[in-house]
Formats: C-alpha cells, sequence, structure tokens
C-alpha cells in the first residue's frame, strides 16, 4: 500500500491480481501513488459501499474496479461514489469475459462505468493517468513522451517489415 494514494485498485478476488496487476505496474511507471484491495460486491457488500464512499476522504480521484463473472464490482462501486470508475472486466471460465463485458458496459443512465477491453488492466491504468493528468501539468508532459514513444515505437516496426 501506498503512502497517499491518488488511485484505488480494488478486484473481487485475489484470483483477479495477474489482470488487476498491470494497472499497478502503469502507475508505477508514471509514479502515481496507489492502493489495491481485496473488495467483493458479493462476500462483502458493506466493505464494498464503505470503501466506495468513502474513498475521496483518503485523497484518491479515480477506482479501478476489476471483476468477472457476474461483474457486479464496478457498478455497486459506482453506485457508491462521484469518483470517476474504470471497470475492467476479468475473462472468465465461461462466456470468455463477455459476461463481465457486458455486464459493466451495460450500467444504467445516471451510473456511468467507463470500461475497457477484457483483461486490459494496462488501459485501466493509463485511463487513470490520463484523467489525473487533466490537473497535473507533470503527469500531462510524461502521458505526452509516453503517447510519443508509442507513436515511435509503431513507426520504427516499418524497418523490420518484410513480405
Amino acid at each position: 500500500m501506498k503512502k497517499n494514494p491518488l488511485v484505488g485498485i480494488i478486484m473481487g478476488s485475489d484470483s483477479d491480481l495477474p489482470v488487476m496487476k498491470e494497472a499497478a505496474l502503469v502507475l508505477d511507471e508514471f509514479k502515481v501513488e496507489y492502493e489495491i484491495k481485496i473488495v467483493s460486491a458479493h462476500r462483502t457488500p458493506n466493505l464494498m459501499a464503505e470503501y466506495a464512499s468513502t474513498a475521496y476522504t483518503k485523497g484518491i480521484k479515480v477506482i479501478i474496479a476489476g471483476a468477472g463473472g457476474a461483474a457486479h464490482l464496478p457498478g455497486m462501486t459506482a453506485s457508491h461514489t462521484a469518483l470517476p470508475v474504470i471497470g475492467v472486466p476479468i475473462k472468465s471460465k465461461s462466456l470468455d469475459g463477455m459476461d463481465s463485458l457486458l455486464s459493466i458496459v451495460q450500467m444504467p443512465g445516471g451510473v456511468p462505468v467507463a470500461t475497457v477491453g477484457i483483461n486490459q488492466a494496462k488501459n485501466a491504468g493509463l485511463l487513470a493517468v490520463q484523467i489525473l493528468s487533466t490537473s497535473d501539468s507533470n503527469l500531462f508532459a510524461k502521458m505526452l513522451e509516453y503517447k510519443n514513444s508509442i507513436a515511435e515505437e509503431s513507426i520504427q516496426k516499418n524497418k523490420n517489415l518484410k513480405i
């Protein structure tokens, strides 16, 4: 756990950690403080509600919530907070994560959850950095540098193309 987290990374089970750690790695790369916790919408609903409703009091600005199966964690988290919530659908054994994706992305009007692709916690981390960078010029500069580096990497791949 970090000292002054700006991002909360939550998941329903430790089995989600291999996917969700990708968000943490991005935040580490950008030197953004975060905390990571298991907060289950089904096993610990009161803890989930308390976490979501009080996260802002700890200085958290964005919550990344990963969930597989019924995938209620991102939406239920969003229903208890005014903070932006980014949902990460976790690939499940049945339906390859499509159930999770649809559960997260189909939120009712008034309770938005930004949703990334199945198992794309890296993109959730990047989106959290982009959200934070709107009020942090140093972070914005780092994001511009990152975008330029991935563009250059893509351009360089032209040198290796062979038919």
